[in-house]
């Protein structure tokens, strides 16, 4: 059995974030926080039919499918970047770091509509009130976690942060699969959780410097099982860039 997620209301994120270092969002109250349209949200789950398979994955597996593209949020205005390769340094990603992943951009259908606007400007105010940032620099990567080989892996590194200040993991479907248990640990004590996300659009929201994060593998119950995220990632100070000073999240 899968345990329910620790859902807190949507007046109280910040302070979980402050005292925890992580809270979650029920769909309705993400949608209340950002104020998009369940519509206009749903309307995007399509495109993750058409991600391209990851090329990078070093285990050999061809479980994984995934866009990448980058954006920066200041106040109301959400400007997207020329398409960039995603990178990190190997402290944060022992498997994948040091290394520029190049992924195909995000569909357009996705980025120019005007509850990608809201999402990130929403997510950006609220990280905000945790800690007084006036830009973001946000990285927005669209996964599947597909059963092609009889197991799918999400976060094929372990627990992991991953260098920047605040992350949102926001599921969109999940299908026809066993696992995919989220578990956040405190990234300096013993203290951690487990549950499973199951409702589309609701969301982990993760302090990145005070806590690491995993989930668990995925097994079909049926043909084409699969588990669809959104994954986005809000830094100060820059990107991280493999020609960028080594530095903390700032």
């Amino acid at each position: 059995m899968s345990l329910p997620p620790p859902v807190v209301a949507p007046d109280r994120v910040e302070d979980e974030l402050v005292s925890r270092g992580f809270a979650v969002l029920d769909a309705a109250g993400l949608r209340r926080r950002v104020g998009a349209a369940q519509e206009a949200l749903a309307a995007w789950r399509t495109t993750w039919n058409d991600l391209p398979a990851d090329a990078y994955l070093r285990d050999g597996g061809r479980y994984r499918r995934r866009r990448h593209g980058s954006f920066v949020v200041d106040g109301q205005r959400v400007e997207k970047v020329a398409h960039r390769a995603h990178w990190q340094p190997v402290e944060y990603n022992a498997l994948h770091g040091g290394i520029e992943r190049w992924f195909e951009p995000i569909d357009p259908a996705v980025t120019d509509s005007v509850a990608w606007t809201c999402l990130l400007v929403g997510l950006g105010r609220l990280f905000s009130s945790v800690k007084p940032v006036s830009r973001w620099y946000v990285e927005a990567h669209p996964f599947r976690i597909d059963t092609t080989d009889g197991i799918g892996r999400p976060t094929p590194e372990g627990a992991h942060r991953d260098g920047v200040d605040f992350v949102a993991v926001i599921l969109i479907d999940r299908v026809d699969v066993k696992g995919g248990e989220t578990r956040v640990f405190e990234a300096a004590g013993p203290a951690g959780v487990r549950f499973t996300l199951v409702e589309p659009f609701s969301v982990l929201l993760l302090d990145d410097a005070r806590v690491v994060h995993e989930s668990t593998p995925i097994q079909p119950l049926a043909p084409g099982a699969h588990r669809d995220t959104l994954v986005l990632t809000y830094r100060s100070g820059g990107f991280q860039d493999a020609h960028a000073p080594r530095t903390e999240a700032s």
